[in-house]
Parts: C-alpha cells; structure tokens; sequence
C-alpha cells in the first residue's frame, strides 16, 4: 500500500534550520521510497510555502519547480469532485480543518493505508487510513 505525504514533510526536507535537522532527515527518507503519495494540493502548498519571501529558507522558483517535477514519480491525486464531496463529508464527521480534509480524502481515494503528517492525532484512523506523525 502507498503512504500519502502531506505538504509539510516536503517542506521539511528543504529546511536549513538547524532545529530541524532530524525533521530533515526523516523527511529526506520518507521522499526516497518511491511508494508514496501525493495531490495535487501538496505540491500547490509546498510551491507557495517553499518560495515564498517572508520565508527564511526560500528556494528559488527554478529549484521548487525541478522538486515538484521529481516528485511526480508518486501516485498523484488530482481534486475531483468525488474527493471534494468526501472531503467535505470527512470536515463534518471529524472536524477536520478544510484542507486537512481534503488531505485525507485524496490519500483514501489513492487508496493510501497511512498519512504522514504532523498536523493531526497521531495514530488516528480515518475510514481505514492511520494518521502517523513521523516526527513523534
């Protein structure tokens, strides 16, 4: 089964801080097994978050774009409006934040068994899919 990789473990893995080195690191293996997942609005999120100018540690447009291109060696799940309306059925049954809804619903519709992720419970499961927090 794939693991789906939410945005932050992207933007990890191009951290230069040095309180994030281990984060770093866990982030870099995570990236390296060719089985993961991601969608469409991961790699939107990291885009704007990784370039952005208020950013200590931005990365040029021309690094971000060469990034997104290599990572879409991963499943990648477009939003459709099935994943929408599951998303929104997964705000109102969880209380999940909209885009963190959207995360998980486009990680069930890849067919994902886990999501990393630090942005929700650890060890929570969501009609099948674990929540995991691989920096815990």
């Amino acid at each position: 089964m794939a693991h789906f990789l939410d945005t932050n473990i992207l933007l990890y893995s191009i951290s230069r801080s040095p309180a994030e080195v281990l984060k770093r690191e866990r982030a870099i293996t995570l990236l390296d097994d060719d089985s993961g997942a991601v969608s469409i609005q991961v790699l939107q999120e990291f885009y704007a978050q990784a370039t952005r100018a208020s950013r200590t540690d931005a990365i040029p447009h021309e690094l971000a774009v060469g990034l997104i291109k290599a990572w879409t060696r991963f499943r990648i799940q477009d939003m459709t409006l099935p994943v929408l309306t599951r998303a929104l059925e997964i705000r109102k049954t969880c209380g999940f934040s909209f885009w963190d809804s959207t995360i998980v619903s486009a990680a069930l519709a890849l067919g994902c068994d886990t999501v990393y992720t630090e942005d929700l419970a650890h060890g929570q499961v969501v009609d099948g899919l674990t929540v995991l927090n691989p920096f815990v």
